[in-house]
């Protein structure tokens, strides 16, 4: 615990990961070790539990062909329940960055997005989709957002509203777009004018 709380110690960190082969052990090795995390005292800090997402998430993740086991699910859910933070920092934002990724890395983050984050972290989603071009693969991201029905800081929302004007002519025969605008309708009603 002490090596993976200590901030000069990452390289360290990421060399015991590539010791215990993290990135490609058994899924439900996977599950008990992140367990184990979740009980360590004090927790660990930002920089560690980013590596511990990269190494023990993101092979498997970017790898989805179909959808990810019960036990990688579980390893997931219990390691956002804690770290949710430095998991979109590193996992979410290289699944949304990574354009030739398919439908199971959209769906998995549709999912983390509606059921395990924390709502700053849902927030972080939304900010790192608006970072970038949106796509077709980018609107269920965003739909899944709006489905949690937070409250969006006043800037974000108003990002995501200048974002999807924008964005208008470009999916003018999408009907995921005209969902999403829908929804977004819907849900900040109050807001949006």
């Amino acid at each position: 615990p002490s090596l993976m709380c200590h901030p000069l110690c990452h390289p360290q960190l990421e060399g015991l990961c590539s010791f215990l082969q993290l990135s490609v052990c058994p899924e439900p090795f996977l599950v008990r070790f992140c367990g184990w995390l979740l009980a360590l005292t004090p927790s660990l800090s930002y920089t560690s539990a980013a590596i511990l997402a990269e190494q023990l998430f993101l092979r498997r993740v970017l790898s989805l062909t179909q959808p990810p086991s019960r036990h990688l699910m579980a390893a997931l859910t219990s390691f956002c329940s804690k770290y949710s933070q430095p998991f979109c920092s590193v996992l979410v934002a290289a699944v949304l960055q990574e354009p030739g990724k398919g439908a199971e890395q959209t769906k998995l983050v549709c999912e983390l997005v509606e059921e395990c984050l924390e709502p700053h972290c849902v927030q972080l989603v939304l900010r790192q989709v608006l970072e970038m071009p949106l796509s077709e693969k980018l609107l269920p991201v965003v739909q899944a957002v709006l489905g949690r029905q937070e409250v969006l800081p006043p800037e974000l929302l108003d990002l995501l509203v200048l974002t999807l004007c924008r964005q208008a002519p470009a999916f003018a025969a999408s009907l995921d777009y005209a969902k999403l605008v829908t929804a977004m309708l819907s849900v900040y009603q109050s807001q949006v004018s």
